[in-house]
């Protein structure tokens, strides 16, 4: 039997359900911040990732799916999503043609060659929005916003953020030169990866999971005491932002987040999830105004921050919460035999292109059978044909909570429906 890659899954069930909830509660969240869907391809130019997600990440070095297409061009799957917004942005020449700030989402699979474990994956679905053009704090606030909105909507507690400012490019050479002085004489007590960050990145040390408990780490340097005063102005201002959205938020100078690309504020959202533990993290992001700039484009500012969907799957299941999903159906229509199928199809096509959820039997089951299969779909009405019903146009209808049934010119079923429905409502 051929089956699934590993690190990957199937969806159907009672999960894909929950999943179709949650991305109508994404779909209206995003349509009242105004922000416009856009769509990338799953896999890209590979010096996209190089140049945007950095070279000296993790991602980039050990968890890309690269290949090589029948042309001979370095093709890689999206491991996250914002590069690949920012190279549309360029490309279609949005700063030229949107009015400024221009904001937009995004929901799709990506790609990541990690070791699978509980909500994570090598093939993960990942939702995130992006805004371009605006230096104002206040568009960080915005963001951050989001995703705090829709854990709320879906009814986690302890929704909490923290940020910190990594600062602009000044703030951050005054800050890497800090950290080169700090780890200079206890490098070689480091692991093998962060004696190769040392010389390209010395932040992504403190990324290292390996090393994470050693004194040498706790005594780090932090960013907040290297920020150039302008850093600062906009930091301030974006917690006066989070002050005045009423977000529950604390300064955690560890927060350096895992790719190259971010300046000023970054942050994570957690949820006090406690079979969780102490990671609680739910949610990450920040802003990235040289990115645009890497990648070919003009000088532009950028925020955004993703999510992952199966994460937030096992926080509402650690949660028990049960989510609202609609599985049920306005009609189930049952033909009495092999002859009525036809117009018990006809009546079903006029049902749906009316606005109707409906479904009918294809397998031909007796009639107490057709009963069940209602009860199992959670049909509000059963429409019953047999050779009467298809001759006459006079349509047997069953209330399946009440039992009771109607008789009903099928002129008329239309209206019988509108009316009937919107009362159980």
């Amino acid at each position: 039997m051929i089956q699934k890659p590993k690190g990957t899954y199937d969806v159907f069930g009672e999960k894909s359900r929950q999943i179709k909830y949650i991305e109508k509660i994404i779909n209206s969240v995003m349509e009242k911040y105004n922000y416009e869907y856009m769509k990338t391809p799953v896999f890209e130019s590979s010096e996209l990732f190089h140049r945007g997600v950095g070279e000296t990440t993790d991602i980039v070095t050990k968890e890309t799916y690269d290949f090589t297409d029948r042309g001979g061009r370095n093709m890689t799957l999206r491991p996250e999503g914002t590069a690949g917004i920012c190279r549309s942005y360029v490309e279609n020449k949005m700063y030229g043609t949107y009015s400024m700030p221009v904001k937009c989402w995004y929901y799709g699979s990506m790609y990541r060659y990690e070791r699978p474990q509980s909500g994570r994956f090598r093939e993960f679905t990942q939702f995130g929005c992006e805004v371009f053009g605006s230096d104002n704090p206040l568009v960080d606030a915005e963001i951050i916003s989001i995703p705090v909105n829709i854990y709320k909507i879906l009814g986690l507690k302890g929704i909490k953020v923290k940020i910190n400012s990594l600062g602009d490019k000044e703030s951050r050479e005054n800050y890497r030169e800090a950290l080169i002085k700090h780890f200079e004489g206890e490098i070689d007590s480091l692991c093998a990866d962060c004696k190769e960050r040392f010389l390209k990145n010395p932040l992504r040390i403190l990324d290292c999971k390996i090393d994470s408990n050693k004194e040498i780490m706790n005594t780090a340097p932090t960013t907040i005491d290297y920020l150039n005063e302008e850093s600062k102005k906009h930091f301030e201002k974006v917690k006066k932002c989070l002050d005045a959205m009423d977000i529950d938020y604390e300064v955690d100078p560890k927060i350096v987040r895992g790719l190259d690309y971010y300046t000023h504020t970054v942050f994570e959202v957690e949820a006090d999830i406690e079979s969780f533990g102490s990671q609680k993290v739910l949610c990450g992001g920040g802003r990235y105004n040289g990115l645009v700039e890497a990648i070919g484009g003009p000088k532009t500012s950028g925020v955004g921050f993703a999510i992952g969907l199966e994460r937030l799957l096992n926080a509402l299941e650690a949660e028990q919460i049960v989510l609202d999903e609609e599985n049920s159906i306005d009609v189930y229509v049952a033909p009495m035999s092999e002859e009525e199928e036809t117009y018990a199809l006809g009546l079903t096509q006029m049902l749906r292109l009316s606005g109707f959820k409906v479904d009918m039997d294809y397998m031909n089951r007796k009639l107490a059978n057709n009963f069940k299969m209602a009860d199992k779909m959670h049909a509000k009405y059963i429409m019953i044909i047999g050779d009467v019903e298809a001759s006459t146009d006079i349509i047997t209808i069953k209330n399946n909570n009440t039992k009771e049934e109607h008789k009903i010119k099928l002129e008329d079923v239309i209206d019988f429906l509108d009316q009937n429905l919107e009362e159980e409502e």
